[in-house]
């Protein structure tokens, strides 16, 4: 009976299932891309343009890091270094056309793999999976 299970018990168990499910989505489409490089593009995708310090503190990396795998991505193409139109000292991080296909591709993957996983599921299953997703996203809100 799920009402006995402790909230340490289920922090537990929830925790080390989505370490899980988030690590085999990661494995679906990395590719060419490290987890970092991969966490820019989608802070880019999110935020649009940004200096290297605003993209260091939005990954919570030192600015020397963040300038390594921005460096990786422009080399492949995948972001540009563009001027600041605010501060003529300064350039901004952008997605590249080849940037936002990359991500749309990775991201078009990993949906296609939890539909293939959610189809397997029973009709009572999916709408239980569907009331828990609610609630996962409203306490990620929190």
């Amino acid at each position: 009976m799920l009402s006995s299970v402790s909230s340490v018990d289920l922090a537990h168990r929830l925790r080390l299932v989505v370490g899980r499910l988030a690590r085999r989505l990661r494995q679906r489409t990395l590719g060419e891309l490290t987890p970092s490089q991969l966490s820019v593009l989608a802070s880019l995708s999110r935020q649009g343009p940004m200096t290297l310090s605003a993209l260091a503190e939005t990954e919570g990396v030192a600015a020397a890091s963040i300038s390594g795998i921005v460096g990786r991505l422009v080399d492949k193409g995948l972001v540009e270094r563009v001027p600041n139109p605010e501060d003529k000292r300064s350039t901004l991080v952008d997605m590249s056309s080849r940037g936002r296909q990359v991500l749309e591709k990775g991201r078009g993957e990993r949906t296609a793999f939890l539909a293939s996983r959610l189809d397997r599921l029973s009709a009572e299953e999916r709408e239980v999976l569907a009331e828990a997703v609610a609630i996962l996203a409203r306490m990620e809100e929190e």
